[in-house]
């Protein structure tokens, strides 16, 4: 399990001054592909330097791409990485590249022995180039590829032992699947190999014509927080990070957001 490091927010430039004099803010997840080490925000640097831990979370490497690498986007993580001094980096299970084209989204794997085989290679060669752990992430979807053979729970844990790679479990993603695509949640919690856990994503969504959308720009809905306390009887995560990319509340609201994460993970 990696380092603790309590409850965090996700740095946006929208809410710089805000995580600045937030109480309770204890780390901060950066979009690794938003920035570039010689050139970090100010902000960014103020909290780095008092102490503060940054993440970067990348979300275009395509690890789960048949296509080769793009070892220079990997270059970039790891450089900034570095710059930030951060305890570990992350991306997510999914591909966002084919056939020339980007997706411009996070899109499923087929959970099959073929795909994890593929997934396998380009994380341990990912790995090769970054200097710190590297994480990777549970995905929303909307579909189910109708060549899975093993199970979300299943897939993440042989990847976690074939590459030593730490978990991020997003609790929100978690409650989109099961809406969207019928997958069960409680089974994913009961399979995860807890002891890889790095640290956990919440978020807010809303409900649009029967289709549960993990906006980030919503307050976190109650059955997702019943799905953190699910998941805190089964290990104490070493963190919890809170994502918001749009109609950014204030301070107060997040503030009080970031307190009933704290209460639900310390209950």
């Amino acid at each position: 399990m990696a380092e603790r490091l309590g409850v965090g927010l996700g740095w946006r430039t929208e809410l710089d001054l805000s995580i600045a004099r937030l109480p309770g803010v204890d780390w901060v997840e950066v979009v690794a592909e938003n920035l570039h080490a010689p050139h970090l925000p100010a902000s960014l640097l103020a909290l780095r330097e008092r102490g503060m831990p940054v993440l970067p979370h990348a979300v275009s490497l395509s690890l789960g791409g048949a296509e080769p690498l793009d070892t220079n986007r990997v270059e970039h993580l790891a450089e900034l990485a570095r710059a930030l001094d951060a305890p570990l980096v992350s991306d997510h299970v999914c591909f966002v590249r084919a056939g020339g084209l980007d997706s411009g989204h996070l899109m499923p794997l087929p959970r099959t022995r073929e795909a994890l085989d593929v997934l396998v290679a380009n994380v341990r060669l990912a790995q090769s180039i970054v200097d710190v752990p590297l994480a990777l992430e549970n995905i929303a979807a909307l579909l189910q590829w109708p060549e899975n053979t093993l199970s979300e729970e299943h897939f993440l844990t042989e990847l976690t032992e074939r590459t030593g790679c730490l978990l991020i479990v997003d609790v929100a993603n978690l409650y989109a699947n099961a809406r969207n695509v019928g997958t069960d949640p409680v089974a994913f919690l009961d399979g995860i190999p807890w002891e890889r856990l790095a640290y956990v994503h919440m978020a807010g969504g809303v409900e649009r014509d029967g289709v549960y959308h993990d906006t980030h720009a919503h307050p976190i809905v109650p059955e997702v927080l019943d799905l953190l306390a699910e998941l805190r009887r089964r290990t104490d995560p070493p963190g919890v990070l809170l994502e918001r990319d749009d109609d950014y509340p204030t301070d107060s609201e997040l503030a009080a957001e970031l307190a009933t994460l704290r209460a639900t993970v310390t209950a």
